[in-house]
């Protein structure tokens, strides 16, 4: 079993964020027959879907059916957002009562001081609501400087939602350098910045161990399998869910060269080289 598949139901976003990757892929969503495809596939293979990899979930129009759908058929359902469109579709998501929601609050960094407090104060108005129902949140700061974990005040946006967050909620019941926990069920994160494997970014050698294919795969919105969720353009394909079985797909010789080789720390595929996160793996 897996710990959780990434799905990607739409590469489109409303942001523009500096960290993010982005895609070179055409702009899709995917549809309730594709969705219901890929999830009747991945019975017996995890009980997690996680539905983003890149793209807003918010901005599908049919993510609050696909998240009854998911459940109805025995998963759990999580899904990561920036957050600017809780405003307004925040009320149907708490309404299908996901397992967990991660709002990255770091989507907003480039924004001004109002802008930024008026976006930081929603995104806790559902935090408070989602979690008072027993969702998991999870408020996510992933923008320090390597190493820099300890220094948050040295960053607006961060000591700007540390700031808002001891407003609302008062002191934290437990804090680390990784984040903390406010209360139960809602919770926070801090991380580093890191950059998104491509195949223009410099080799790193093969000396690479990862946990794609072995605790989680995801797949694209047009059905791609990839190894992982940071193959952002599906330069690793291994199938399509749309018309192959996945285990078939989880037994194919690329895929099995990828566990094996991770299972040696060593990387098979030539955007393992380029890698930069999966180097916080130690080897």
């Amino acid at each position: 079993m897996y710990s959780r598949v990434y799905i990607e139901i739409t590469n489109t976003c409303n942001m523009n964020c500096s960290f993010c990757h982005g895609t070179r892929r055409e702009p899709r969503q995917m549809s309730l027959g594709e969705f219901a495809r890929v999830v009747s596939n991945l019975k017996g293979i995890t009980e997690y879907l996680y539905l983003h990899v890149l793209g807003e979930p918010l901005s599908h129009p049919m993510l609050p059916t696909f998240i009854e759908y998911a459940k109805a058929c025995g998963f759990k359902v999580a899904i990561t957002t920036n957050g600017t469109l809780l405003r307004s579709k925040g009320e149907s998501l708490l309404l299908t009562r996901p397992y967990k929601v991660n709002i990255s609050l770091h989507s907003f960094e480039g924004e001004s001081d109002g802008a930024r407090e008026q976006y930081i104060s929603s995104c806790l108005d559902f935090a408070e609501r989602a979690s008072e129902q027993g969702i998991l949140t999870v408020l996510r700061l992933w923008n320090l400087s390597d190493g820099a974990a300890a220094d948050l005040s040295a960053d607006i946006l961060n000591s700007t939602a540390l700031s808002t967050l001891r407003s609302r909620f008062g002191e934290p019941e437990s804090i680390s350098a990784r984040g903390g926990r406010i209360r139960d069920k809602l919770h926070f994160e801090f991380g580093e910045r890191f950059e998104w494997p491509d195949m223009n970014a410099k080799d790193l050698g093969d000396a690479v161990f990862c946990h794609g294919l072995g605790d989680h795969f995801a797949i694209l919105v047009d059905g791609t399998v990839v190894p992982c969720c940071l193959d952002a353009d599906g330069a690793v394909p291994l199938g399509n869910i749309f018309c192959e079985d996945i285990r078939a797909i989880l037994r194919s010789p690329r895929a099995l060269a990828i566990k094996d080789g991770f299972a040696a720390k060593k990387a098979s595929e030539e955007l393992c080289r380029r890698c930069a996160y999966a180097r916080r793996f130690r080897i």
